[in-house]
């Protein structure tokens, strides 16, 4: 379980991020005269930034990623000595804490070391097959203070490793925001494919991922004409993931780019609605070991979108 101090920290965290909300809404009246914002929609997304931070900041977010080693073929060591295969970080592990061991039929076998005290779900660990995320509940190894399950993206299997006492997560200093703008909220139109293409898609580290675009959605902005191609899970997702970079990318945001997420139209209609108010730094911004999926060409805005998280620059 994380210490108190750890709890402590998030909802330190939390009240920061409801305060902050507050803060940005009520400067730019120094500025300029904001036009007047629905009390209701700055409620929901006060809402939404709190349960953001408060995921981030939790001892599984992504603050407390440590490490991410892609398994080869054969035995993979684990332990804290730097030359294992899987070099696991934390306080009070092992240099040699035991193997992985990748199989040529895909199956990846745990072989921990008697002694080390390594725990699969909570319990002694023994040898074992270990599942991956790819089945949606990945199997959990711990040893010491640390943590790790097994990822597959793009055919390829990778350890990723956690630690809920990382640098990074117990100094963090948290997320920093444009200005609420409502200009930013704009509503788009789904032109479809004839079917969802499978497109291939690069990533800041390992291999391309497969994703499915069901179409393009074209929206106004400032007056210009802009489009956005979204991802989907599954043909029928009710749910558009948009990956896309903007004028401000690599100066007040990360470099990489933006997330955003949108509702997907409902049956017989084109409309979606695009938040950029809810634009959202990646995974990768807040840790070197994330696999983030890259903005394609053609989700490159030649505008600056001054909505929605800023980069700190941290990482």
């Amino acid at each position: 379980m994380i210490e108190s101090s750890g709890r402590c920290f998030a909802s330190r965290l939390v009240v920061v991020a409801a305060a902050a909300l507050m803060f940005v809404v009520v400067l730019p009246a120094c500025k300029r005269k904001a036009p007047a914002v629905d009390p209701g929609y700055l409620a929901d997304l006060e809402k939404w930034r709190v349960e953001r931070l408060a995921e981030l900041t939790s001892e599984n977010g992504w603050l407390s990623v440590v490490g991410l080693s892609w398994l080869h073929p054969g035995e993979n060591r684990f332990g804290s000595d730097a030359g294992n295969e899987v070099v696991l970080p934390g306080k009070g592990t092992p240099a040699l804490a035991g193997t992985i061991e990748l199989r040529q039929d895909g199956a990846v076998l745990l072989h921990p070391r008697s002694g080390t005290g390594v725990t699969v779900g909570g319990s002694p660990a023994t040898e074992r097959v270990l599942a991956s995320d790819r089945t949606g509940k990945p199997d959990v190894v711990a040893v010491g203070s640390v943590r790790f399950y097994l990822i597959e993206r793009g055919g390829k299997l990778a350890v990723r490793v956690k630690d809920p006492h990382s640098v990074r997560r117990v100094g963090f200093g948290g997320i920093r925001y444009f200005s609420v703008d409502t200009a930013y909220r704009v509503e788009g139109a789904l032109e479809r494919y004839p079917s969802p293409r499978e497109v291939a898609v690069a990533t800041v580290q390992g291999p391309e991922q497969k994703m499915l675009a069901p179409g393009i959605v074209r929206f106004q902005l400032g007056g210009r004409s802009l489009a956005l191609e979204p991802f989907v899970s599954s043909p029928d997702d009710t749910s558009f993931f948009f990956v896309f970079r903007d004028a401000t990318s690599g100066s007040e945001t990360y470099g990489a780019g933006r997330f955003l997420d949108a509702p997907a139209p409902e049956p017989g209609s084109t409309r979606v609605v695009l938040d950029f108010n809810r634009a959202y730094s990646p995974p990768c911004a807040f840790t070197p070991y994330a696999t983030c999926p890259l903005p394609p060409r053609q989700n490159e805005l030649p505008v600056r979108i001054e909505a929605g998280e800023k980069f700190s620059g941290a990482h």
